[in-house]
């Protein structure tokens, strides 16, 4: 049988990073307020620092750490929404992804596996491989069995014997349930088994692999 089922470096940082070079490349507000402590100590007493300037380098302390505090909560924020998202995911398992292409890259003389997902139970029906202009130039015959996700290997050969040319290919499938209601499926289409995070990563479980959730196209 020409197609058989079963039923899944560190970044180097820049030479020049002067954050490495020189640690207090920034000042921060603990900075400020020992700059202007040591102005206040080292101060002439014949003629002591001007109060307004005293309220103006307080006032600028003030603002920055403000701006720090600011930056501090965003900075959290920004963490919660993204765990809350990864999270939300989760609410997915179950539902069906799309991928968006149920295209396979053929390379002659090595076979091409793939899987297909049915929603119902298979009664009859044909899986179908297709070339790049819609022409049907394989069909298989399916063999009644439960829903659910199958592996296929292709060995690239044609409706007529020959033998197919490296390309991409289209998977279909023409297939009725057990009640004769005549239905359809395409590589590229499986439920959500589980969501697994890696690394700040969100990962969706479709068929027998994982994949980013951003290569998704379609949750439904």
């Amino acid at each position: 049988m020409a197609i058989t089922a079963t039923g899944t470096n560190a970044a180097t940082a820049p030479a020049g990073n002067t954050t490495d070079g020189n640690p207090k490349g920034q000042l921060g507000k603990d900075d400020f307020l020992k700059l202007l402590l040591v102005e206040l100590q080292y101060q002439d007493p014949t003629e002591p620092m001007d109060s307004e300037k005293i309220l103006s380098q307080t006032s600028q302390l003030a603002t920055l750490e403000s701006a720090q505090n600011t930056t501090d909560a965003m900075k959290k924020l920004t963490e919660s929404l993204a765990s809350s998202q990864q999270f939300s995911s989760i609410g997915a398992i179950g539902k069906t992804a799309d991928l968006g292409s149920n295209a396979i890259t053929y390379d002659k003389g090595t076979p091409s596996s793939f899987e297909v997902y049915f929603p119902q139970e298979v009664a009859n029906g044909q899986l179908e491989v297709l070339d790049n202009d819609g022409n049907i130039v394989r069909t298989i015959d399916l063999q009644a069995s439960p829903s659910g996700v199958y592996k296929y290997d292709w060995d690239g050969k044609l409706n007529n014997g020959e033998a197919a040319k490296s390309g991409l290919y289209y998977i279909t499938a023409s297939y009725n349930n057990p009640d004769g209601k005549a239905l359809t499926t395409r590589m590229g289409t499986y439920p959500i088994e589980s969501i697994r995070f890696d690394g700040g990563n969100t990962l969706v479980k479709v068929g027998s692999s994982y994949v980013p959730l951003e290569n998704i196209k379609e949750i439904y």
